[in-house]
């Protein structure tokens, strides 16, 4: 029976698998590479796509600061000039309060009182006078306490000269202005609006 000697193939045969192994290997190594290699630029697509979308809301963000700051700013301009025309308001509707508290000067001086000096201070009035008697000042004091326009008469000076004559006494009296027309704590923010204006 003749021989075969098989040593040869086989030597062939793992030469030939050894090979195609290798060729495998090497394809593999390819093919992973240039998976990572597509994994990786759709990875920095996706990176700089979030990075663009990441400026452009930082972009709107400065936007909407400045547009908020510019509201703010808007808000005490409006604030600083809706003070300022209270402020006209009021003054605009005092302005003619002096002519009626002139008025009531006069209308509420009895008989037997002459006026040396008015002097307003705000919204304090100083009058000074000469009168026959001291009860005619009782009588001026509880006239401009129920004036309309005047209100809180005090007296602080009552005395008798010798230059003025036998039955005179020159007098000082103090009295708040007041307006009917407008509630209480408008009259003392007029007071105030009065004050800032000088």
């Amino acid at each position: 029976m003749p021989r075969i000697n098989l040593v040869p193939w086989r030597e062939a045969e793992r030469k030939r698998k050894r090979q195609e192994f290798g060729v495998a290997f090497v394809a593999a190594l390819l093919i992973a590479g240039l998976i990572a290699f597509v994994i990786s630029l759709q990875m920095q697509s996706l990176i700089d796509e979030q990075q663009a979308r990441n400026d452009y809301l930082k972009n709107e963000i400065a936007t909407l600061d400045k547009q908020i700051a510019e509201i703010l700013d808007l808000e005490k301009r409006k604030e600083a000039l809706k003070a300022r025309i209270d402020v006209i308001e009021q003054l605009e509707r005092s302005r003619p309060e002096i002519v009626h508290v002139f008025d009531q000067l006069v209308r509420t001086l009895p008989d037997g009182i002459y006026l040396t000096s008015v002097k307003q201070t705000e919204r304090k009035l100083q009058v000074k006078g000469v009168a026959q008697s001291s009860t005619r000042v009782a009588s001026y004091m509880r006239n401009i306490d129920a004036s309309e326009w005047l209100t809180d008469p005090s007296l602080d000076i009552l005395e008798t000269k010798g230059d003025v004559g036998a039955t005179g006494s020159e007098f000082t009296l103090n009295a708040t202005q007041k307006n009917p027309q407008v509630p209480e704590n408008e009259n003392e923010q007029a007071q105030v609006a009065r004050g800032a204006a000088k």
